[in-house]
């Protein structure tokens, strides 16, 4: 089992530095242009992989943001539990009062309802025929 782990600690490491260095854009590779970086992964087993990711890329967030990740490392704002979040509360109230207005409306259409029926219920009623 050690052995095995001699062999493939390496490669995974070989593999995540050979795919950071494809989906890094051109422009943030240091030192090198991003085709040396990637026959130095691939050629210098252990050290390639390990200078790549100790120097060969910029890893700071540009200010624009290429990738999904950076995209959302960027605009970062703090989450707030919907208990402490004032915005939240305020939509629960405005909904809560957009519903209450709502069900009074049904609830007078449904008595105007019922009072014409009651009307037409209790309408004179036709002599019975004879």
């Amino acid at each position: 089992m050690l052995r095995a782990l001699i062999y493939l600690l390496p490669l995974a490491l070989t593999i995540y530095a050979f795919i950071d260095c494809l989906n890094t854009p051109e422009d943030e590779a240091k030192h090198l242009p991003k085709v040396a970086w990637v026959f130095i992964i691939l050629l210098f087993w252990i050290v390639g992989p390990i200078v790549w990711l100790a120097a060969g890329k910029v890893r700071e967030v540009p200010a624009g943001g290429r990738t999904p990740s950076e995209w959302h490392s960027a605009r970062r704002t703090r989450w707030v539990a919907p208990d402490d979040n004032p915005e939240f509360l305020k939509s629960l109230k405005d909904e809560s009062r957009r519903d209450e207005s709502l069900l009074k409306d049904w609830e007078a259409d449904l008595r105007r309802r019922e009072d014409e029926l009651k009307r037409r219920d209790s309408g004179p009623e036709a002599p019975p025929a004879s």
